[in-house]
């Protein structure tokens, strides 16, 4: 084992990661066999239940995940106010590694001042996202293509990005699909930390149901779970390089 190697286990062994959940399904997925991997320990704070949330000074990075609620609905679900606070207080204040999928990164979005608004139509299914140029200069894309496999479910978008946030990528659908600050702080729209189960499990949630049916069709689960099942390795290849990539900033 070389010194770097042996430095960088080192360091991944003590780290610890703090998760936002907001529904149970909605779970880092493949990244926690990373995570495993690496020995890095994480807390899951399931907002939804009304776990509270941790001194952030205890932990090396932050993940948000996604959920069926949307940035606004506060009156709905006061802990979005707490939430984005904590989001705020981490990326500007303490400088924690982020990084936010899907609802997690519209809530990054309006923590740092930037709007988020429903879309005219769902985007849903198995859909490429093009980097842009700050975007295929980006460490967290680093190693992979200009266009990159990746899982859409959502009804809202990022409409305008925060200011001192770069835009990584785009869909025809959402211009907005990952954003930038700092050094230190990542978000995209899409998914790719998908599992086996993913789709199925998702396709529970009755917003997400009820997205998918007026998008695709009463039938498109099926289609959608076969499309999911056949590009799960460059889904798993994706998430594996921008996990490296997040780590690494870490490190």
């Amino acid at each position: 084992m070389t010194l770097i190697v042996l430095r960088s286990f080192l360091i991944t062994l003590y780290m610890k990661f703090l998760v936002f959940q907001h529904i149970s399904v909605e779970h880092p997925g493949i990244f926690r066999n990373f995570m495993m991997r690496d020995t890095i320990s994480w807390d899951t704070v399931e907002l939804d239940q009304g776990e509270s949330i941790p001194d952030l000074n205890d932990y090396d990075a932050l993940i948000v995940m996604g959920g069926p609620m949307d940035v606004w609905e506060e009156d709905k679900y006061p802990w979005l106010i707490p939430e984005k606070e904590s989001i705020r207080k981490a990326i500007i204040e303490l400088k924690l590694p982020f990084l936010g999928f899907c609802l997690g990164h519209q809530l990054m979005a309006a923590a740092l001042g930037g709007s988020v608004n429903k879309m005219s139509k769902p985007e849903v299914g198995i859909l490429d996202i093009e980097l842009t140029a700050q975007g295929q200069d980006a460490v967290l894309f680093s190693g992979l293509q200009k266009n990159i496999k990746t899982l859409q479910w959502h009804g809202a978008a990022v409409s305008k990005a925060p200011l001192k946030c770069s835009v990584l990528a785009s869909s025809p659908a959402c211009a907005i699909q990952a954003l930038q600050y700092g050094n230190h702080a990542f978000s995209m729209q899409c998914h790719i930390e998908l599992i086996d189960s993913t789709v199925s499990d998702w396709a529970q949630i009755p917003e997400y149901a009820d997205s998918l049916e007026k998008t695709a069709g009463k039938n498109a689960l099926k289609e959608l779970n076969n499309a999911a099942t056949k590009n799960m390795s460059d889904f798993n290849q994706s998430a594996r390089i921008i996990y490296d990539n997040f780590v690494k900033r870490i490190i």
